[in-house]
């Protein structure tokens, strides 16, 4: 069984990839157990990787939260791009010689005409915040890779917003799924505090993002990109409330000023045709499955807590 190095095992979408493994039945590969390591330490990489022979690997550890890429621009460029060229740099020495699958972001295309709607691959990457730059930058630090390494198949997911059970709540579906669990239990008062909600966005599930990316190490193209998304355009206002519905409470919105983020995006949705061709991946999981689960991930949460 081939072994697979995945990098932000801890993660949501880690933890993600490790759930998905364990119920493979065919068991196509084994996990290379998680180590402590540190991007930015070469010599912690090295450890991790000693005596270990991987045939993939999905690079999906970083620094994800774009606040907090604003807040601290050049501790994300150093994560996100400089850990990158360190982990490729680790690889090579410990003699890899298989598929690399770099997660990028489709926050990278930045502020889309809506006559260019949906978004492919082919559109000029526009980032709009130092998360975005991040990612560009180690996306063509890896395709110089696979021209540069004949060897390797290097391959470029770019996912678009996903969502479910165990994604940290400063995001917007757990976020809401968390507020209304506390409406619901009478701890705050029936009024959820968002951002712009009068946007929409192209929401997929994670366990469907991770399907996509096992897609990817089976028969992605090397040198190519690929959009990880739905295709379907969501109005975030629409999905909120129809949380509330699932959650059974009535709720209103209010506008929370420190929600509202610089240079936002009216309208997004994205195109996985080329995802779909090369490797015959189709979504799975409905939009109601996946507000159901976070709901359900946030009422268990907080029956822990209690």
């Amino acid at each position: 069984m081939p072994e697979l190095l995945v990098t932000g095992q801890n993660g949501f979408v880690g933890t993600s990839v490790l759930r998905h493994l364990e119920a493979e039945p065919t068991g196509k590969w084994r996990a290379i157990a998680h180590a402590p390591h540190d991007l930015l330490d070469a010599a912690s990489l090295d450890s991790w990787l000693c005596d270990k022979r991987p045939a993939a690997v999905i690079h999906l550890a970083g620094q994800t939260f774009v606040p907090e890429a604003v807040r601290n621009p050049a501790q994300t460029l150093q994560v996100n791009l400089l850990g990158t060229l360190n982990l490729l740099q680790a690889l090579k020495r410990h003699g890899f010689q298989g598929t690399f699958l770099y997660v990028s972001s489709g926050d990278i295309y930045g502020q889309v005409p809506v006559e260019h709607l949906p978004i492919t691959e082919a559109y000029l990457p526009r980032p709009r915040n130092p998360y975005a730059v991040s990612k560009l930058a180690a996306e063509h630090l890896c395709l110089q890779w696979a021209f540069s390494e004949p060897d390797w198949r290097i391959i470029v997911a770019r996912p678009f917003n996903h969502a479910g059970p165990g994604q940290a709540g400063d995001f917007l579906l757990p976020d809401m799924a968390r507020q209304l669990m506390r409406v619901r239990l009478g701890l705050q008062p029936p009024r959820l505090q968002v951002g712009d909600v009068d946007v929409s966005r192209d929401f997929l599930d994670v366990r469907d993002v991770v399907q996509a990316y096992f897609q990817l190490l089976e028969h992605g193209r090397s040198g190519e990109i690929y959009n990880v998304c739905s295709g379907t355009e969501r109005n975030v206002r629409e999905l909120i409330m129809q949380m509330a519905d699932l959650a059974e409470v009535n709720v209103s919105l209010e506008q929370d000023p420190n929600r509202l983020r610089r240079a936002e995006q009216r309208r997004v949705y994205g195109c996985s045709e080329k995802l779909r061709r090369h490797t015959g991946w189709q979504p799975r999981i409905t939009i109601t499955t996946t507000l159901h689960d976070v709901l359900r991930d946030w009422e268990e949460r907080n029956s822990q807590q209690q």
